[in-house]
Formats: structure tokens, sequence, C-alpha cells
């Protein structure tokens, strides 16, 4: 063989094995194209909040005593309000409160309206499964509310569950639901605004509401005609919580221990004397 020749085909040899190893990387480069992308770590809202200066509450204002919103100037008060104010404080940002319904309230802090979600909000299972729950603020149960001269007269489910008895329901949230899964023979009346409903028993047209314990006492402070049946006893149990965007497992704790601290370190109790008083 000779030069030119040998020269050539140690050419050829060296081009194909360029060939090869270009060939066979080719099907791990396609295979690492082919991997799905990795999601992008989100930022937390523990992150995020102090940075915007903003916690943004969803709240639905038509709660006493956990929250309210003033029909004539719009601003908003309540033990929960109280500590939504408290818990932006600590995050170095000020609330924000934004408008939802009992029906809404965790389907828009899923969506992203709003950071969390406070007003005397039940853990409910369906609720668990949009958001999480921080530690309980506090134990409440479903107990009815009537005219102080029907007080012995609704004592029980089946006392209330009567034809010619009216149970008066707010929309949306766990009254109704509760109403609803109980309520076969009494008439269910569905009354929009839950600032003005208990004026529906007072007036006779509606006997009995069914609502949390907290909220049947503090609704008998303000209306001298109506009276909490057995708030100590009441037919369901319960806890009220604050509601964080779900997947958000830092934040979710930061407000857990917000909750606990100031449930025993006595600031909780001093806004719901505040207003029990």
């Amino acid at each position: 063989m000779s030069r030119r020749a040998s020269r050539e085909s140690a050419a050829t040899l060296s081009a194909l094995a360029c060939l090869l190893a270009v060939t066979a990387a080719a099907p791990a480069e396609a295979s690492k194209a082919d991997r799905p992308a990795q999601k992008k770590q989100h930022e937390s809202l523990l992150d995020a909040v102090p940075k915007s200066k903003v916690l943004r509450v969803c709240t639905t204002g038509d709660y006493r005593p956990f929250t309210y919103k003033d029909p004539k100037d719009g601003s908003y008060s309540g033990i929960d309000i109280d500590m939504a104010q408290d818990l932006a404080k600590s995050l170095d940002a000020k609330a924000r409160f934004v408008d939802t319904t009992w029906a809404n309230l965790t389907k828009d802090l899923a969506a992203g309206k709003c950071e969390i979600g406070v007003g005397g909000v039940s853990i409910t299972l369906p609720r668990a499964h949009q958001v999480y729950f921080s530690e309980p603020t506090r134990e409440d149960g479903k107990t009815p509310i009537v005219r102080c001269a029907d007080k012995d007269k609704y004592q029980t489910l089946k006392d209330i569950d009567q034809a010619g008895t009216t149970v008066v329901v707010n929309p949306g949230g766990t009254n109704e639901q509760f109403a609803r899964a109980n309520i076969k023979q009494a008439t269910i009346k569905v009354h929009p605004d839950n600032t003005t409903i208990f004026d529906e028993i007072v007036a006779g047209r509606a006997d009995v509401m069914m609502t949390d314990a907290s909220e049947t006492l503090y609704q008998a402070k303000l209306h001298p005609e109506l009276c909490s049946v057995h708030p100590d006893k009441p037919f369901t149990f319960a806890e009220k919580a604050y509601a964080t965007p779900r997947g958000d497992r830092d934040f979710q704790q930061y407000v857990t221990q917000f909750v606990h601290l100031a449930t025993h370190d006595g600031t909780y109790a001093k806004y719901e004397a505040e207003w029990m008083s």
C-alpha cells in the first residue's frame, strides 16, 4: 500500500470512528431532551409576603364576632381581623382584606386571590381538599338559637325537625350543610344576609337557626329576645382555624406557630373577651 493510500485509509477510519461516536451519543442526548422539565420551585409566601409588604386576607365580613365589614365605611373588625393584622405585622406587612363568600372562600384562596382565609372558618374535609389549615384557634359546634320563649321547645334535632317549624340558614357554608343533612320535615328558609339573619327569628319569620355555639352566644348578647340553646353541648364537634394555600408547607407551619403562640400567651383570649363582653 502506498503512503498516500495509507493516509486515506487512516482518514476514513477516523471519520468512521467519529460517526460511530456521534451515533452512540445521539440516543443519550435525545433521552435527555425527552425528560420532563423539573418544576420550578415556587417561592413560599413566608418569603414573598415580607417582600410585597402586603398580606391579602380573604374574609366574608358577615360572621361576628370573628369578622364583620361595616356597611357604612367598609372597615373590618372582629377577633380574626385583629389576629390577621397581627399576623401581617409579624411578617413586616399590612393586612389587605378581600371580600369573599362562604361558598367561595376556599376557592378564592386556592385561586390565588389572597394568601390566607380567616373569619370563623370551620375545618372540614371538603375544604381540606382545597387548602391547608393552621392549628385550630378554638373548638365549636352547631347548636340552636331561638326566641327565649321557645328555648325549652327546641332542645333536640327531633324537636326542631317538625312540620310547622322554620329553620333559617345562610347560604353556602356549614350551617346550610348541617341543616340540609338533618332537617327533613321542618321548612328550611335561606336568608342571603348573614348580618341580618337573626332579625328573622326576632320578627317571627323563622323559629330556629343552627350555627356555631360561639356565634349563638354573641348574637344572644346583641338580641336580648334570643337565647342560645345548650351551647356547652352542641350537636356537633368542630374546630375553627385559618386557611392557607395548599402546597405551601412553610407558610402553613408559620401560621400554625403564630396561632399556637397567640392561643397560649393570652392574645387570642384578649381579642375574644373584647368582643364577648
